[in-house]
Formats: structure tokens, sequence, C-alpha cells
């Protein structure tokens, strides 16, 4: 007997044609953009409803998801998905399962940390066929590279679906996980110490040619504050004194300042030559 084709509600038709649209948009013209409009047009004529129409919703999400990898907007996948579903604990198996391959394919697994627990703890999913398979790929692709293992052990000892040979054999490789992921830490903080040793040795060269240079310093300024208390400071001071005297109370053009200025000279000139002459050169008289 010929099968008769499956005779869709008129807004599962729509969406029937949009996915089929999509898909070749996906497939055959690599038009991504454009399959991720088709997969949109065709979930917002669905509505939530089971059957058929949940199926081609499924359908429609799963296209989309993998034109949004295309184009490498990965990052939008999951708020993407949940703008159709609105809780994790709705998403199809299928949905579910290319978003957990997908984010830890791109090394966020964090991502789906809280997501794939809210949907393995729902007690409608776990009656489903694939939560088996779904629960074990949390597992390896989600809780392992996270370093999760209290919470792997907890869900693997109260998962009904797996017998006692499968928990023993999850156990085992939540095991050799976590020995690895010790040895990491160990390699990791090994790295680290030889690391801060090596800045601990340049940081003390460092220092020892600092303290150097300082006590080089020292010695330069105490040899020329010795120096330097040899000068006539007396006689700077009053030179100083006698030019305020001029400038600030004098009027230097008038004949009654000249003295002052005349012995103003002269102070300066001994200052000056006993500052900047040479050592044996003998003291200028007053």
């Amino acid at each position: 007997m010929r099968s008769e084709p499956v005779a869709w509600p008129p807004v599962s038709a729509q969406a029937a044609s949009l996915l089929e649209e999509a898909a070749d948009l996906l497939v055959l013209h690599r038009d991504f953009a454009a399959a991720v409009e088709k997969c949109e047009a065709g979930c917002d004529s669905l509505g939530p409803g089971p059957g058929s129409s949940a199926e081609v919703k499924c359908s429609l999400c799963v296209v989309g998801i993998q034109a949004l990898a295309e184009m490498n907007r990965w990052r939008e996948v999951l708020s993407w998905v949940l703008q159709y579903y609105h809780v994790p604990e709705h998403l199809p198996p299928k949905v579910l399962e290319l978003c957990i391959l997908l984010y830890s394919k791109v090394r966020e697994p964090q991502v789906m940390l809280e997501v794939g627990s809210s949907w393995l703890r729902d007690q409608t999913n776990k009656s489903l066929p694939e939560y088996g398979s779904l629960l074990e790929l949390y597992l390896l692709h989600v809780l392992l590279p996270l370093g999760q293992f209290e919470g792997a052990e907890e869900l693997v000892r109260g998962c009904d679906v797996f017998d006692g040979e499968q928990q023993l054999a999850f156990l085992g490789t939540i095991c050799e996980s976590r020995c690895q992921w010790t040895q990491q830490e160990e390699m990791h903080s090994a790295a680290e110490e030889q690391q801060d040793a090596a800045t601990e040795t340049v940081l003390g060269a460092l220092s020892q040619k600092l303290l150097t240079m300082l006590m080089l310093l020292r010695r330069a300024l105490r040899s020329m504050s010795s120096h330097f208390c040899l000068l006539p400071y007396k006689k700077m001071l009053l030179a100083t004194f006698l030019l305020y005297l001029v400038v600030v109370r004098l009027d230097p053009a008038s004949p009654t300042s000249l003295p002052f200025i005349y012995k103003l000279v002269q102070l300066f000139r001994q200052a000056w030559a006993a500052v900047f002459s040479p050592i044996h050169r003998p003291p200028i008289q007053d």
C-alpha cells in the first residue's frame, strides 16, 4: 500500500515549509543568516503545544543552532533557544545534546552547568529514553572538565537509569579524571613556584644594585656637604641682605645708594671666587 502524506495542521504546515527552506539555505546555499531568519519565523509561528508542532520546532532549533555556529555566533545559541522554550527543563533532548557538544567544543562548558543540571533533575525528563545518554554526555563534557567531581559522583549514584556495573564504570572514570586534575594542579603549582623564585631572584639582584647605588650616592652627598660647609655662607647671606636693601628699600639711581651697591659687588665677587675657584688659589683679601 502506498503511504499517505502526513496531514499537517495549517500552522505546522507553514512551519514545516519554513524548516525546509532553512535547511536548503544552510546546506545548499550556505546562507546562514537567512537560515536563522527562516528558523525564527517558523518558531514564532508555532505555539507551545505538543505533537507534530513540537517536532518541527525542535528541528527548526537544530538548524538554527548549526547556522549560528557556522557564523561563529555560538555565544548566542543558548539564549536564542531559550527564547522559544523559556526554561531549560523544556528543552528537547536533541537540542540539549547539541548545546552541550557546542559549548564543550569551544571550551565553555560552564555555560551548560546550570542548564544541564536543571534538565536532569526534572522528573518528566527522567522518563525519556535519551536520559541516560544525556546524563553521560553532561558528565563527560561538563562536570569533569570543570572539576565538579563530587557533583558527578552524586549524580551517578542517584541515577536509577544505570545499573551497578555502569555506576562502577562511571565512578572509575570520575576517579581517574580526579587524579589527572590533581596532577595538573600540582604541575601548575610547581611551575608557578619556579616562576616566583625566578622573579624573587631578579628582584633581589635589582634591590642589591639599588642599595649599592644609594650607598654611593650617600657617600657623594656626605662629601659634598663637608665641602660646602667650608664656603663663606655668612658673606653670601650678607650679600643677599644688601641686595634686598638695594632693590626693595633703596633707589639704585640715588647717589646715596652707590656705596651699598659697590659693597654688594665686592661681596658677590668674593663669594663667587670662594665657590668656583680652584682650592690652591689664595683667598681674596677683604
